[in-house]
């Protein structure tokens, strides 16, 4: 295998999303999965297929958001704190990094293997200067919800 090549993932036939929870109000029972994301899942880096259905998290977990916060990550060990979510990416083979801001302002990025992958999604009041709160899963989901209705 060459450097520039990568172990995909393997998923068998079709990737399931199975959801259950009453804080929501949505129905209980497997979810849609937008097609780019289910179909090829295989050919996939675990890094590109981590990225994808943490987007489609982030995306519903904005829903369930009133006007007045915004999506942040909650660490856990240290002195971290949260993470504002501004944005994601991914580098191949097994890289996921998360770019935002603490509550302070400063500048904060994380960066993951995806062995090690654990994502605690947090509502924040949203940040002073901006008027409307920020929603980063509908633009993340920009690449992977290209034709079917968003989750």
């Amino acid at each position: 295998m060459s450097s520039d090549e990568f172990v995909s993932v393997s998923h068998g036939p079709k990737p399931r999303r199975y959801e259950v929870n009453i804080s929501t109000g949505d129905p209980d029972g497997d979810q849609h999965v937008p097609s780019k994301v289910a179909d090829a899942a295989a050919s996939k880096s675990p890094a590109q297929w981590a990225y994808e259905r943490i987007v489609l998290y982030i995306q519903q977990f904005e829903k369930t958001l009133d006007g007045a916060h915004e999506v942040a990550m909650g660490f856990t060990g240290g002195d971290a704190g949260v993470l504002r979510i501004e944005g994601m990416g991914y580098f191949d083979p097994d890289i996921v990094t998360f770019y935002g801001t603490d509550p302070t302002g400063a500048k904060m990025q994380l960066i993951q293997h995806v062995t090690q992958l654990n994502v605690m999604l947090r509502a924040l009041p949203k940040a002073v200067e901006h008027v409307e709160a920020n929603r980063i899963g509908f633009r993340l989901a920009q690449d992977i919800d290209t034709d079917e209705e968003a989750v």
